[in-house]
């Protein structure tokens, strides 16, 4: 009878894929019955209610073997991520690197304090606080593809974004000494860990966005096969993040960087992923929201309020008094400070990563952290659909925009236009 399968089966990766899918298919669908219910909220409704605390159609277990199909949805995501941050346009306006920093450093500051007022240990506090600098892109790419925005301010906002994933693993990783210090670890893996994480990820990054760069530039005429080499380049960088022991989330900001600021033609950056790109966003709210618990939000729920009020308090008012410095009108500040309230995608990889560092801390920021993002991921959506709206640029590429001449206008799509000023610098 060897020949007959042992029962009951086991949900492998490749399965639990194919059903994070189904299952953030049918939320997705029953999201666009309520017009007030974003598609990413249905994702992580139904994840929740297929997860660990609910059905358990996604085991503990089925989660934490399925850690690869996260990964490269996130290294998907973070690629994509850095091909927004234009070193060359920060180097010419940089107010959008002032902005992020005042907004990035109210954040902190105001998280560390708050969570350390409920109790919560001053290290961790601090790890928190650096991980809640960071911004979905996941969400912003999504909403502004639903709403059709497109526009400067749009723009701009993929820029703060991608900086303050940047400044939060900066930070993440200036902490990561002091808690190696206090769990007791060697002097060697209190200095080098963090150093070797952060300078290696970035060497390797640079690497494979060189090479991706120049095999691009030297086979541009086969456009055909410039998807393949770009997912080739991110399926290696994971791998060799895994064999290296750096940091997968890293290495692809890095390598989306460095394209960006490499290209003098759009050879690699003005490539669209398409509707499969979709794919990797249900897969990662999915997740989100499968591994809840809600027994441990509970118990958090006053820290985790707290930090959402004040988190939302300096995105916002950070980037709108920055603005305003700037003399810039008040609608571009609230519209990228609201646009900027989101967080998914580098936190639950930066969660990821804690508690494969301390699994002895790894409940306690895992459910602020996924406490904050289940928040965030469920009032994010509709706000940023609002933000769209507030900052006039909502429904622009879904119209062909005519001069007077009745000729098509041209207007960017992934990047700003060099003639274009952004509106907060």
């Amino acid at each position: 009878m060897d020949y007959l399968p042992i029962w009951p089966l086991d949900i492998t990766p490749l399965m639990a894929f194919g059903l994070m899918l189904i299952i953030g298919a049918i939320g997705g669908y029953a999201a666009h019955h309520f017009s007030w219910l974003p598609s990413i909220t249905g994702f992580m409704i139904v994840g929740f209610i297929c997860g660990p605390s609910g059905i358990g159609l996604l085991s503990q277990h089925t989660i934490v073997e399925s850690r690869i199909l996260i990964d490269i949805a996130l290294a998907l995501i973070l690629y994509r991520l850095g091909l927004s941050l234009d070193i060359k346009l920060l180097w010419r306006f940089p107010g959008l690197l002032f902005t992020s920093l005042v907004e990035s450093a109210a954040t902190f500051g105001l998280v560390a304090y708050v969570l350390h007022l409920f109790g919560i240990p001053f290290l961790l506090s601090l790890l928190v606080a650096a991980i809640t600098i960071s911004s979905s892109p996941a969400v912003l790419l999504h909403v502004a593809h639903e709403v059709g925005a497109k526009g400067v301010i749009t723009e701009s906002t993929k820029t703060l974004v991608a900086l303050n994933n940047l400044f939060s693993f900066v930070a993440f990783s200036a902490i990561l000494p002091a808690l190696h210090y206090s769990a007791g670890s060697d002097q060697t893996t209190i200095i080098m860990q963090p150093l070797y994480s952060f300078f290696g990820s970035l060497v390797v990054g640079t690497i494979l966005a060189f090479i991706l760069h120049i095999v691009a530039t030297k086979t541009h005429e086969a456009s055909q096969y410039k998807l393949a080499l770009v997912i080739g380049t991110i399926m290696v960088a994971v791998a060799l993040a895994y064999e290296l022991k750096l940091s997968m989330l890293f290495i692809c900001l890095t390598i989306g960087i460095v394209v960006k600021s490499m290209e003098r033609e759009k050879v690699v950056s003005k490539l669209e992923f398409g509707a499969s790109f979709e794919l990797f966003f249900i897969v990662l709210f999915v997740f989100a929201g499968a591994g809840l618990h809600l027994h441990e939000i509970i118990e958090f729920a006053p820290a985790v309020l707290a930090l959402v009020l004040v988190r939302t308090l300096a995105k916002v008012i950070g980037v709108t008094a920055m603005s305003s410095l700037l003399k810039k009108p008040f609608r571009t500040g609230m519209s990228s400070g609201l646009l900027l309230l989101p967080m998914a995608g580098l936190a639950i990889g930066l969660v990821l990563t804690t508690s494969s560092l301390f699994p002895q801390h790894a409940s306690t920021i895992a459910a602020i952290v996924f406490g904050a993002v289940t928040v965030f991921e469920t009032i994010g959506p509709p706000i940023a659909t609002l933000a769209f709206r507030f900052s006039g640029e909502a429904g622009r590429a879904h119209k062909k925009n005519t001069n007077n001449s009745g000729k098509p206008e041209s207007t960017p799509v992934n990047n700003i236009e060099t003639t274009t000023k952004p509106d907060l610098v």
